[in-house]
């Protein structure tokens, strides 16, 4: 969850002002909040919901050309292409299939313990996902022949570590990963390599004292007997290092809303303490890790996460809830994982917490976000803390122009958060996924939000924002978490119904033409314009 009451908007837009003293501390009474915590909140009052946001400061037609050396590539993640391994999700989708918790309703509203439509799907697909294990050379080949220069993928602990008693890892793992860097130095793709992807060993969630997974008093040591194999094997190999993807997605979908695993629904935000606070410790050990055998080598690498970063927006434009709880919803769920990366301290209002954590201050050499578009929410002044989230505005849907998930875009939006990551920290900044869903044979959404999304980012860049690389989400069609097989992000379409044939879709040529031009030529500025 995160709120798309953007920096940007709030100082140049002169129709929102200051919340006058009293209407402030009611609001913050309502949420169960003191002002005194809350010091700096302010609550905007009039004006459109739907602003024009930030200037264009560019002049049309084009052409945008990026800065040379850009990164251009496609993520994936372990489990949501490759063979399936001894994980925690594996154990679900056996519950899942044994149980018949098999979810039917509308995509893109999850149920807890569900998973969307997975018997429709054979044992083999399961099993496989994408059948990349035994394609992954024609994979890496096909990215590289559709001009990409990098390629953003995860190495999936489990693979190495199958069993609890190991203390080294399966040499058929080492060997599985160093064919996928061997088949990216053949085909000149800069890897970006993830080492949590939301999926961890079946194992590491049989209880210890009381606790599992990450809250094991042994979390730790097991993690980094995992990064220091990832490290001794292949740190030489790549220069750009994710630690942990989404960790706040993560800690939400697993442990408030149970549609991930460990499925749980605690009691909420101030439940999150133990997970959230475990997460930024293993980020800084990886980072030290990392940084460490980097020295020793000789080389240089880069470090960070990957953040989602979603627009949260007020459904009711006049309503002063609505509005203070899109702001708290942003700095939850976005803002206070990367300020601790910042500063070293675990400081959240919602999670009622400042944690200082050893090692931690500075431990981002990048930012790296997620960005898929904007939600809105509705408060309720008599259950204030009960607020809901809405994938899109039912009473605007045109405008929000919903995904087959429901997901409403937002390009705009794409370009504040550039900018309030860019004002916050100060460092390059990397786009780590960004895509629809999109199934259709021609997939014209993915076409015009792949230009409007890289035209945000071009903007944002001509603003003073240091943007490396935009890595499209996804390569191929995958495994989609609770959506199963579902959801359809892929550039690359895969026939799971024959043989998991691949057919790249329109958007593939469409962003291989962007490369070319590292950048978006006239023509295409002028067929999906008209600009705001």
């Amino acid at each position: 969850m995160l709120a798309a009451y953007f920096r940007g908007e709030r100082l140049r837009s002169t129709t929102f002002i200051m919340a006058t003293s009293l209407r402030r501390k009611l609001v913050l009474a309502a949420l169960g909040l003191s002002a005194a915590l809350v010091p700096t909140l302010a609550i905007p009052w009039f004006g459109s919901r739907r602003l024009t946001g930030l200037r264009s400061g560019s002049k049309l037609p084009g052409p945008y050309l990026f800065p040379p050396g850009f990164l251009w590539g496609t993520a994936t993640a372990a489990y949501q292409i490759e063979d399936t391994q001894a994980d925690d999700w594996a154990a679900f989708e056996r519950e899942v299939m044994a149980n018949h918790r098999v979810e039917q309703r509308a995509p893109g509203q999850p149920k807890p313990g569900h998973i969307h439509k997975l018997s429709e799907y054979s044992e083999e697909v399961r099993r496989k996902k994408t059948d990349f294990d035994a394609r992954l050379e024609s994979d890496l080949a096909m990215a590289a022949a559709m001009k990409h220069n990098s390629y953003r993928f995860s190495i999936s602990w489990s693979r190495l570590f199958p069993r609890a008693e190991m203390t080294e890892p399966d040499p058929a793992g080492i060997a599985y990963y160093q064919r996928i860097f061997d088949a990216l130095d053949l085909n000149k793709l800069k890897p970006s390599v993830t080492l949590f992807h939301f999926v961890s060993p079946e194992w590491f969630w049989q209880e210890r004292e009381g606790q599992r997974g990450w809250e094991r008093s042994d979390a730790l040591i097991l993690f980094e007997r995992f990064v220091a194999a990832v490290v001794k094997h292949f740190g030489g190999r790549a220069e750009h290092w994710c630690t942990l993807n989404e960790p706040m997605v993560y800690a939400y979908a697993g442990y408030l809303d149970g549609t991930f695993p460990p499925l749980e629904q605690r009691s909420g935000p101030k439940a999150l303490v133990p997970v959230v606070s475990q997460l930024l410790r293993a980020h800084a050990l990886a980072y030290r890790l990392l940084k460490q055998d980097a020295a020793r080598r000789g080389k240089s690498v880069q470090v960070g996460i990957a953040q989602h970063v979603r627009a949260f927006q007020p459904l009711r434009n006049h309503h002063p809830l609505d509005r203070v709880t899109a702001q708290l919803i942003e700095q939850a769920f976005v803002w206070d994982f990367l300020d601790a990366l910042h500063s070293g301290v675990l400081r959240s209002q919602v999670m009622n917490v400042a944690i200082p954590i050893e090692g931690l201050a500075g431990t981002q050499d990048y930012v790296g976000l997620n960005y898929y578009g904007r939600f809105y929410v509705k408060s309720d002044l008599l259950r204030p803390t009960k607020f809901e989230v809405l994938l899109h505005d039912p009473a605007t849907a045109a405008e929000d122009q919903p995904n087959e998930l429901g997901w409403a875009s937002y390009p705009q939006g794409f370009r504040l958060a550039l900018h309030k990551a860019h004002d916050r920290y100060h460092l390059p900044l990397y786009v780590l996924e960004n895509g629809t869903a999109d199934s259709k044979e021609q997939d014209i959404d993915r076409q015009r939000l792949l230009v409007e999304h890289l035209r945000e980012l071009y903007l944002a860049q001509q603003q003073g924002v240091d943007v490396r690389g935009y890595f499209h989400w996804s390569l191929i069609d995958n495994f989609e978490w609770a959506e199963g097989f579902t959801a359809r992000f892929g550039l690359t379409k895969i026939d799971y119904q024959a043989e998991f044939q691949r057919t790249p879709r329109p958007s593939a040529a469409l962003y291989t033409r962007i490369i070319e031009s590292n950048g978006l030529d006239e023509a295409l500025l002028t067929q999906y314009g008209p600009w705001p």
